[in-house]
């Protein structure tokens, strides 16, 4: 059975990508890996195409034409996942601070027990930060708590970018009004899905900060995540079918 797939967004990921694709395959005949490639300078198109042919079938690349956002290029993920057969569909980042031996836990808890979208999560007993400097853990902690209070959303790592989702649960959530294109798109999503009454499991992980490569957070996400969250709150509030699951034909 093959109806796992594992989104990773790249972008100049060159070092990373080479080795997270062949360990995160070797943990599960069930892993396909979708990697949604923007135009990276450095040639991480190119690993990732050597790798289709080293694992025929199970290995894809979404090629787009420079940095469009994580948002959509999650999105763009989701859609792929959604033309085809898959049942579980994971979002994760290329750079080994997911550690991709926790995917059969959030596999585990969207199959076994019940959960509808489940959640790595850094702030749940278990979870935490490994090399983080304290001023970006502050930042992070502090955000998932502001996002809690403005939106009222019973999860406890609301900006967490380690997820599973159902089949049916991106089916239910309507794509085209999604509209945060950076980390608030985390965010986002976990609302629409809460909204609308999708279980959320919270699986504990150890996040690490990453060994290779430039991190993406920048001013101008940080700006988007603060009044972002206030947005999608009034939005959800001036109109009741923002969120609202989408009747599936």
């Amino acid at each position: 059975m093959q109806d796992c797939l594992i989104i990773i967004p790249t972008y100049n990921e060159k070092e990373n990508i080479g080795k997270i694709i062949p360990f995160t395959l070797a943990l599960s005949e069930r892993f396909h890996i979708l990697v949604v490639e923007d135009g990276s300078p450095d040639g991480t198109a190119d690993v990732v195409k050597s790798l289709m042919q080293q694992y025929p079938g199970r290995v894809h690349i979404l090629e787009r034409k420079g940095k469009l956002g994580l948002g959509t290029a999650y999105i763009a993920g989701f859609r792929w996942a959604l033309e085809r057969t898959y049942q579980f569909i994971f979002e994760m980042d290329a750079d080994f601070s997911h550690n991709p031996n926790d995917l059969m836990r959030l596999l585990e808890a969207c199959e076994k027990q019940g959960g509808q979208l489940s959640i790595g999560s850094r702030y749940v007993k278990g979870g935490g930060v490994e090399n983080w400097p304290w001023d970006r853990l502050f930042l992070s902690s502090f955000a998932s708590k502001y996002v809690r209070i403005i939106t009222g959303m019973p999860v406890s790592d609301t900006t967490a970018g380690f997820v599973c989702y159902r089949r049916e649960t991106l089916q239910g959530i309507d794509l085209n009004k999604i509209k945060f294109v950076g980390y608030t798109f985390q965010v986002e999503m976990k609302f629409a899905a809460w909204l609308n009454g999708f279980r959320i499991i919270e699986v504990p992980i150890i996040f690490k900060d990453r060994e290779v490569g430039v991190s993406k957070m920048s001013g101008k996400i940080i700006k988007e995540a603060v009044t972002g969250v206030i947005k999608i709150k009034w939005r959800s509030l001036l109109d009741k079918s923002a969120y609202r699951v989408k009747q599936i034909a």
